[in-house]
């Protein structure tokens, strides 16, 4: 499917019903996914951004932390909701954890010690595009997604599991799939109060 950078924008939307219908081969997704990796702008070009993908039984067991890690601290009234949540997270193909390599930025900051402060602010910075760039290639392919934070309470757990390195810094979790409903309308604030152009 080959769409207008445009008309991706607008096909990138929040989904949270997610199916297990597989549009592409594990393969092709993370090809999909690696493609972004490589291509992402980062300062400096320190490509700090790290990346989990995680499939099948993986895929199960990270949201299986993670309804492990909440039902430590919802209160017992909310967890209907909480794990109905979760489910439809786990209900998809797959996983993809975003990391930042902690060691990439320290380092960073000590060659070049005038922009030292700048360095944590621009690999989050980088690390938000590499996300948009994947939900971006996944909307193009048809696969819906959407972006959770269960870090920092997943961290310790996530890393255990998944023989994470200390010093990569898990940021947010991209649980995709098969769209099985589509998002809701969306609203928008009036461009004039986001917006100032001058000619």
């Amino acid at each position: 499917m080959n769409k207008d950078l445009s008309s991706l924008y607008t096909a990138r939307r929040s989904i949270y019903n997610l199916g297990s219908r597989q549009i592409l081969r594990e393969e092709e997704i993370s090809t999909v996914i690696s493609h972004a990796l490589k291509f992402c702008p980062s300062a400096f070009n320190s490509q700090s951004a790290r990346l989990v993908v995680l499939f099948g039984k993986h895929y199960r067991k990270l949201w299986d932390i993670v309804l492990t890690e909440l039902s430590k601290v919802v209160p017992e009234d909310k967890m209907p909701a909480t794990i109905e949540k979760i489910q439809s997270f786990s209900n998809g193909l797959g996983t993809v954890l975003f990391f930042e390599d902690t060691h990439t930025v320290e380092n960073l900051k000590n060659k070049f010690p005038l922009y030292a402060e700048n360095f944590p602010k621009w690999s989050l910075e980088s690390n938000g595009m590499l996300q948009y760039m994947i939900w971006l290639a996944l909307a193009e392919k048809n696969i819906g997604a959407s972006l959770q934070h269960y870090n920092p309470l997943i961290d310790n757990e996530v890393k255990l599991t998944f023989d994470i390195p200390a010093h990569w810094q898990l940021l947010a979790q991209m649980p995709f799939g098969s769209i099985e409903q589509p998002a809701d309308e969306k609203s928008f604030l009036p461009l004039e109060e986001r917006l100032k152009i001058f000619r």
